[in-house]
Formats: C-alpha cells, structure tokens, sequence
C-alpha cells in the first residue's frame, strides 16, 4: 500500500463504501430478468445529456443506492427513454438514461463529468464512468465495421449486433500510460496545447500494438520530452471515459539528459522539486495549474510528496 491510504480518484471504489457494482452480466441477455429489475421499486436511474453528466444539487445528502454526487431517481416515469443496464448495487437495479436536452430535469445539474470528480463518491464516481463510457461507444459504433450496415442494442446496452453480417461488437478500452517520471528528487510535469491556461500534469500517451506498458512510458517519454526512462513500475490504474481511455499510472526513473520538446505533442515540460511541487498542489504557484482533482495524476503527485525524499 502506498504513503496515501485512499485513491481519490475515478472509478476507485474501497471497502469502506459498503457494496460495490456488480455489474451482473449474467443478467444483460434475458429480456424477463430486464423487465423485473427495471420494475423493481428499489431501482435507480442516473443520467447523462450529450455526454453531460446529471449531478445531484451541491450540498445533498447521498441516494442511499448510488452514492454521494449523482442525480438519481426511481425508474417509474423513464420508460420511453434510452437506458442501460449498469448492473446491481446490493438487490437495487441501476440504469443509466439518456436523455435529450428537453428532458434533462431542473433540479439536476448538468455539467462535464471531468469537474465534477470531487463532488462524487467512489461508487457514484465508477457508475458515472461506465455509463458516459457506454453512451460515447454507442454514439460511434452505430454502423457495422465490417459490412456498414446499421447495428442494434443488444445485451442490456452492453453489445451491438449487425443484422446484415452477423458481427458482434463490445464496448472497448483504449489503454493509456500516465508517467510520474522522477529524477534527483524531482518530477516531470508536461503541458500540452490547447490546455486550460497554466495546466499542467504528468506526461502520458496510448499504448501502441505490441507493447507493454513499461515500453509504452519509455517510448512516450522520450519521443515527447527526448527523456530516456530507467525501471518502471506500476502505481495505480483509472478508468477515464473521455472517451474511452484506460490511464494506467507508472512510475519511472529519468536517466540524465535535456529535455527537448515535441512541439506537436508538448508546449512544455519541467522538473519540480517537491516544495515547488506543494505550492502548486495547494494552487499557490502563479505559473503551474495542477492536474484536476480526481485524477490519477493528482493522485500519483500527492504519493510521491507523501513519501520520504531519497
């Protein structure tokens, strides 16, 4: 276990929070087990608009099913609405709406889910990354790859079908390396274009085929930052449904040499020392913004000021 006892971070759900979601696959193909579970008085509705997620009003108390964060209602009244199936927490059903702008409730905040991370629990938090994960593979995925013939809904929201081929298609998960790379007591943060003004985070990539996500971080970095990266380790992983990414957070050793920006990639990147790096975790730093709350990359940040200095 690391210095940090909790990952505050997306789609980390600990025993702390009681039941975690099943996600009860076993269940997604049988149209009668469907119609109960969406029948059922303890079912719960949470909803997305465009990828929007709907939060609960700042300052409410948690749903007692779903967590802290969500707006969450019973199902009665949502039945002509696109849903799916997200699975069970305890005996209660939990779907997932898709609701047009019209529809989206009053009460209900919508907003983007990346800034909404620390308002939710970890529970609230790993059912909102698997519906906007679900409802972004839908919105691309409604033709066949194969034949280009329109697909179906399948599987609780779980699979598409092409009636013309016969392929089956499943969500997917892009793997992404997240790299907290240190060097003599410092660390690299990266900034890319197009970032919110002063953001900064640690470097990251896709894994490309073939690779491992050791190779992965050492190709990463040096191809953005021309850094050559020693041992690596694994830390900690995050689902990131933006939209549709799997960050896996590594930590690596730099070797010696300069950095020499990817201006395609990068706009820039530096070395923190730890005091530096405190201030701009605690937002004093008037040049570097840190990554957003509820990241893995905050997290690993945090982890490494947490630990004793070599």
């Amino acid at each position: 276990m690391t210095p940090l006892q909790e990952q505050e971070f997306l789609g980390f759900t600990g025993p702390e929070e009681g039941p975690g979601l099943d996600r009860a696959a076993r269940l997604r193909a049988d149209p009668a087990a469907q119609a109960a579970l969406w029948a059922d008085p303890a079912a719960r509705c949470i909803g997305f608009v465009a990828g929007d997620v709907l939060m609960a009003p700042e300052g409410s108390a948690p749903d007692p099913v779903t967590g802290l964060g969500l707006w969450s209602v019973p199902t009665a009244g949502q039945e002509t609405v696109p849903r799916l199936f997200l699975g069970l927490i305890g005996a209660a059903p939990v779907f997932a709406l898709d609701l047009p702008a019209a529809a989206a409730p009053a009460a209900a905040e919508r907003a983007d889910l990346r800034w909404m991370l620390p308002r939710l629990c970890p529970r609230a938090s790993e059912l909102a990354a698997t519906a906007r994960g679900l409802f972004v593979w839908h919105r691309f995925h409604g033709f066949c790859p194969a034949c280009g013939g329109a697909t179906r809904i399948t599987h609780a929201g779980w699979q598409r079908d092409c009636p013309g081929c016969g392929r089956v298609q499943f969500p997917r998960t892009d793997p992404v390396v997240i790299m907290r790379i240190i060097r003599d007591d410092q660390v690299l943060l990266a900034r890319s274009p197009g970032w919110p003004e002063g953001l900064h985070s640690c470097p990251a990539g896709f894994m490309e085929p073939g690779e491992t996500p050791a190779a992965a971080v050492r190709r990463e970095v040096f191809e953005e930052t021309g850094i050559r990266v020693g041992a690596v380790r694994f830390l900690a992983a995050q689902p990131w449904p933006f939209p549709a990414s799997l960050m896996l957070g590594c930590a690596g050793e730099a070797e010696p040499g300069a950095i020499t920006l990817d201006p395609t990639e990068l706009e820039a990147a530096l070395w923190v020392g730890r005091s530096r790096l405190a201030a701009v975790l605690a937002g004093r730093d008037p040049d570097i913004r840190p990554p957003r709350p509820g990241t893995v990359a905050r997290w690993m940040l945090r982890d490494w000021l947490a630990r004793p200095a070599d």
